[in-house]
């Protein structure tokens, strides 16, 4: 079997790729392994172990929680089905260690007909890619007796005291009264449709909303962190401070100055991590980023005196790095901004009081808390239908060669196979746009030849 999870969960297209048979098996799959992995102090007889499920707006969720609440409580295992919430509001409530497991149902960025899974232990952090491959191996094995009686597991519904918790949590760590500032919030469409806004009115702002009606499928539809022309007219029509924009899940966030510029995630990181610094707060003066992000950042990271540490894309890589050496701020030039301060994950809304907190105290614009990161020209080229696994095939890697000597020292080329898409992403950083549109150009065209399916 092929392996399921990717760089965030189990994702394609829902009911051909994730389906309620899936996601049953995946329930009880993973349901018997958190049994019998639980710690000596949550092994007691007369309480069954705990799992809480979150999803996004898409219409496909409904169906597919259904059917992992089945897997999850016919596996042995309570179930609390929390309705819509952002990914980080799961991993805020798996943060508590009231709850052995926790499921959030979302394809993130993607279009609605997708739909994914993904997994987090007590705690609030993703599963490890080996212990995805053991819960996988265990959809193998046909042969486990399912409990029976009193060993089954109760599904309930309870959503608003997720929403009060999370909500609480996050006007507590922007810590500053927002009273004065105007934002703007694309919300998606998507699981901030009302935490996302209600979050920074509590913490004192004025907020535009646009893009907060769900209807089960209208989640990220020209809206949100991938669409956000609109949010870029209506903050400068409605003279907002600045605007913010999540995508369907609210694990990200991009921003938009008063001028209407975007502000992407590694401008956001840049600010946030200089603020730190100057608060003491940046542990060891080091900011984790991909190797995604812009050099322009990493030049300007170097001129404030802050530390680089670069990852494999993928939030989570960004999260094990920051874990293993102790630090507090990270994040993909995607939006994804993970403050260990406050979060296990990264987190759209944090990211977005993150930004007003630093407008406000410092009473400068966006616009001028960013102007310092001067962004490389850089072009990304998707290429579909390849075979993604080859990409070390002897004509790309001379592709790559030949690029890479005619930018020289003053750019870059990355080419990855995307961890939840079948294609492969071609990346390229140059002095000017001319030299990286074409270098990517004649890169993506050698991809799409010699990997073509």
């Amino acid at each position: 079997m092929a392996r399921i999870f990717g760089t965030d969960g189990a994702r394609g297209l829902a009911n051909r790729d994730i389906t309620a048979t899936l996601a049953l098996e995946l329930g009880q799959a993973a349901a018997r392994h958190t049994i019998a992995n639980l710690p000596a102090d949550r092994r007691d007889s007369e309480h069954k172990p705990k799992a809480i499920i979150g999803r996004d707006t898409r219409v496909s969720g409904e169906f597919l929680s259904h059917a992992i609440a089945a897997g999850l409580a016919s596996a042995g295992m309570d179930v609390i089905r929390i309705g819509v919430l952002p990914t980080p509001a799961v991993a805020h409530l798996m943060a508590s260690g009231e709850y052995d497991l926790g499921v959030m149902i979302s394809a993130s960025h993607n279009p609605m007909p997708d739909n994914g899974i993904k997994f987090f232990a007590r705690g609030g952090y993703k599963l490890e890619d080996a212990v995805e491959d053991e819960i996988q191996a265990l959809l193998e094995d046909r042969g486990w007796l399912a409990p029976i009686g009193e060993g089954v597991g109760e599904i309930i519904s309870d959503h608003s005291a997720a929403d009060r918790s999370y909500i609480d949590h996050l006007v507590k760590a922007c810590g500053t009264p927002l009273k004065g500032l105007r934002i703007a919030v694309d919300c998606a469409n998507g699981a901030a449709s009302f935490i996302g806004p209600e979050a920074l009115r509590q913490a004192g702002a004025d907020v535009v909303v646009m893009n907060a009606s769900p209807d089960g499928r209208n989640i990220n539809a020209d809206c949100g962190s991938t669409h956000p022309e609109q949010l870029q007219a209506v903050t400068v029509a409605s003279k907002a401070a600045f605007g913010v924009a999540f995508d369907g899940d609210a694990d990200r966030c991009l921003a938009v100055d008063h001028l209407g510029n975007l502000i992407d995630g590694d401008k956001i990181m840049g600010m946030l991590a200089v603020g730190m610094k100057k608060e003491g707060l940046l542990v060891n003066d080091t900011l984790v980023v991909t190797v995604m992000s812009n050099l322009g950042l990493l030049l300007a990271m170097k001129e404030k005196g802050i530390n680089i540490s670069q990852t494999g894309v993928g939030d989570r890589y960004v999260l094990e790095n920051m874990l293993e050496n102790g630090y507090v701020l990270g994040g993909e030039q995607s939006g994804h901004v993970i403050n260990s301060h406050y979060a296990t994950t990264g987190d759209g809304i944090l990211t977005a009081l993150m930004i007003a907190r630093e407008v406000q105290r410092s009473g400068q614009s966006l616009a001028d808390l960013t102007s310092f990161i001067n962004r490389l020209p850089q072009t990304l080229i998707n290429v579909p239908n390849v075979d993604k696994t080859r990409t070390d095939d002897e004509g790309v890697l001379d592709a790559i060669a030949k690029a890479e000597a005619f930018l020289g020292e003053s750019g870059r080329v990355l080419l990855r196979p995307s961890g939840t898409e079948p294609l492969v992403r071609v990346m390229v950083e140059a002095a000017t746009q001319t030299e990286a549109d074409a270098a990517a150009t004649r890169l993506a065209d050698v991809v799409a030849s010699r990997l073509a399916l």
